[in-house]
């Protein structure tokens, strides 16, 4: 059950930056801005994959624990 959910979590992971690597492209406010220098890029870059880590971690609580309890709950 470990394997399965630190799998699970680095495929929303990887899925979720894509999302926010897209979406950050595809906004206008986000897209003009000037360029970042290194240091801009690095912590933009990061930024967007604690973020996306939190909200995987989060999907996959509630996913586990849901089926967890559903299993309780119906014997």
């Amino acid at each position: 059950m470990i394997k399965a959910s630190l799998l699970i979590v680095t495929v929303l992971t990887v899925l979720i930056a894509w999302g926010l690597r897209w979406r950050e492209q595809r906004v206008p406010q986000v897209a003009a801005q000037k360029r970042l220098g290194l240091l801009g890029r690095g912590k933009r870059t990061l930024d967007r994959w604690v973020t996306a880590a939190a909200l995987a971690v989060g999907v996959t609580l509630l996913v586990l624990g849901g089926l967890h309890w559903l299993n309780v709950w119906v014997g």
